[in-house]
């Protein structure tokens, strides 16, 4: 969840490493801190809070030096603190290391290492790493490295740099995400491609227990085991202009409003009216084993899962396959009965998501097919399904609160269910149906996107509740879920989200005059179920803003706020319905003052436990 990055080469790296580091801001920010290597001595610099402090500290220190590296934290062990930022060192402090991940058997290393006269200055587990680099250090900084990590348990992906080898740089990765992005004569090492693509779009993708060694004119890579290991190089299908804001206040609005673009991207030359299906390209599923399947299990974190849980509804419905949605942190943890004739599903923006990496491991150890839906080319989920997988192709998601990312897995997940449906039950005229209609959501999506203003205003009058339930049935009780996340994670309101129904079984407990309810109520299958349940909160004087089908006028009366959305089939709406609830809830951050790029306590991937 901490951004690290590196620099080897012939420029001056503190820019270059602030540059870097503030585009991955967004996997933490409680603290930052830089070091190079300058005349045969390491200089540093780390503070508490954004990276934009540590940059005005630095105005007056004068780093100099063509090797280094940097850290934004996200704190596990140890709160945040000047001593608790990294870089974290060794006794003489020779050696600097930063490091994302968690090392599980920190307590132990430390004792020993305490034992035998090593002085520890902080509270955290990447401390050990210096010092045990430091006790195997024989002028062979790789070795050393390799040495140590080889006595680490937990995950990690770390830089370490040494004043005594001052134009060497190791890298290493386990279960943490690394990239090394290759320039002329210059390297970059990064926790994700957004830091390394203003300056080169050749990378190399770090495996588990993989170390690399680099120097201005060549790397090396090898494992934990010493096996020399020949890296393929990739190209990053990103523009630089993409982790830009382009002229919006924040990624959050840009990423909303880019939705009818990455919709279209998702879908693009995977939609066939002719025989009212999808081609997916990616997921190596055949027909064979789609007409065998015994049950589907979507597993996932965060705003993922509920994407999943929409997939379920369309799956069940549209396929006629059992479907079970389960969160990937305890996927992992439980004897999940998977089989041969399982199909499981694993979604996450990042690719690197460490419960549902996890989740992935154990489905292909028990002999599923499985298939990723991901946004990240390259990323380890996207290279270890068994069976392939879609890429959303949504773009870099800078924003820490999905939303792009979010509506880009529901397009995958009704492209998934058309091809399946279309082998097991959906006739030709239903898929011709669905494809035209998918077909037109975009240019739907961008409708909404135009009552940004109106729902502006709304949430003028509603942003200082300090509480909302959030309803909806069916397909879009899902939605109901995201909308509330999304109110909570970055305005900070509390916020429940329900199915319709179960809100007579405790909830309407809580509704008063100041206690608002977001009802999506679009007109589907279960349209007069849902003005039955407004009809109930109506009569406890609670207030309602309701998301309804646009020329919809029996919804007047019981609604006091109403957000029109376009008329679509019921598989597609949770794509519509879920559009004002982003912007009402950024429009109620930004009232309240809040960071909604990065909210507290948060971080956009999450790659340790």
């Amino acid at each position: 969840m901490c951004g690290i990055v590196g620099y080897i080469g012939n420029k001056e790296a503190v820019d270059l490493l602030i540059n870097s580091l503030k585009r991955l801001e967004y996997r933490g920010y409680d603290s930052a801190g830089i070091a190079v290597i300058n005349k045969n001595k390491i200089d540093y610099q780390k503070n508490i809070g954004r990276i934009l402090q540590l940059e005005e500290k630095l105005k007056n220190k004068h780093l100099k030096g063509t090797i280094g590296i940097a850290h934004t934290r996200w704190a596990t062990h140890g709160e945040p603190s000047e001593k608790n930022a990294h870089p974290h060192f060794d006794c003489p402090k020779s050696i600097a290391v930063v490091h994302n991940g968690i090392i599980e058997n920190y307590k132990e290393l430390k004792i020993k290492l305490e034992g035998s006269g090593h002085k520890f200055v902080s509270d955290t587990d990447t401390e050990v790493i210096a010092h045990l680099v430091e006790d195997y250090y024989q002028d062979n900084l790789l070795e050393a490295v390799r040495q140590a990590l080889k006595k680490v348990e937990g995950t990690y992906g770390l830089c370490v740099i040494t004043k005594k080898e001052p134009r060497k740089l190791i890298a290493a990765r386990n279960g943490s995400p690394l990239i090394i992005g290759i320039g002329e004569e210059e390297y970059f090492v990064a926790s994700d491609a957004s830091a390394v693509i203003p300056y080169t779009k050749k990378v190399i993708y770090l495996e588990d227990k993989e170390l690399i060694e680099i120097t201005p004119q060549k790397i090396k890579t090898i494992t934990i085991t010493k096996t020399l290991v020949d890296k393929k190089i990739d190209e990053i299908d990103w523009s630089a202009k993409a982790v830009e804001k382009g002229g919006f206040e924040h990624f959050m609005l840009k990423e909303i409003n880019e939705q009818p673009e990455t919709i279209k991207n998702t879908l693009r030359g995977r939609l066939n009216l002719v025989e009212g299906t999808a081609h997916l390209g990616g997921p190596r599923i055949s027909e064979e084993f789609v007409r065998n399947i015994e049950k589907i299990i979507i597993t996932a974190c965060g705003t993922a899962w509920h994407a999943g849980l929409v997939g379920e509804y369309m799956i069940e419905e549209y396929a006629k396959i059992p479907v079970e949605v389960e969160y990937a942190s305890e996927l992992r943890y439980r004897n999940p009965l998977i089989n041969k004739h399982t199909l499981v599903i694993v979604i996450s923006q990042s690719g690197e998501t460490a419960d549902t990496l996890a989740a992935l491991r154990e489905a292909n150890k028990k002999g599923a097919k499985t298939i990723g839906i991901v946004n990240v080319v390259g990323s380890t989920i996207a290279r270890e399904t068994n069976a392939g997988g879609i890429y959303i192709h949504a773009g870099p998601e800078i924003g820490v609160a999905s939303t792009k990312a979010f509506t880009s897995q529901i397009t995958a997940l009704v492209l998934l269910t058309l091809y399946l449906g279309r082998i097991k039950k959906i006739s030709i005229l239903e898929g011709q149906k669905i494809v035209k209609e998918l077909d037109r959501i975009p240019q739907k999506v961008a409708k909404i996107l135009g009552l940004s203003k109106q729902i502006k205003n709304i949430a003028k009058r509603y942003y200082q509740y300090n509480n909302f339930l959030y309803l909806g049935r069916g397909i879009n009780f899902p939605i109901a879920l995201e909308g509330a996340l999304k109110l909570k994670e970055i305005s900070y309101i509390h916020a429940e989200g329900y199915p319709s129904a179960e809100m007579k079984h405790g909830p309407i407990a809580l509704i008063d005059e100041n206690f608002p309810t977001v009802f999506i109520a679009p007109r589907d299958n279960l349209y007069e179920k849902s003005i039955s349940n407004m009809e109930e909160i109506k009569a406890r004087k609670g207030k309602i803003i309701t998301i309804a089908t646009k020329g919809d006028r029996q919804i007047i009366d019981k609604s006091d706020e109403i957000i029109y959305i376009p008329k679509t089939i019921d598989i597609l709406y949770p794509l519509l319905t879920v559009i004002p609830l982003q912007l009402f809830a950024y429009y109620c951050a930004v009232l309240r003052g809040c960071d909604v790029d990065k909210p507290r306590n948060l971080a956009k991937s999450v790659t340790v436990e």
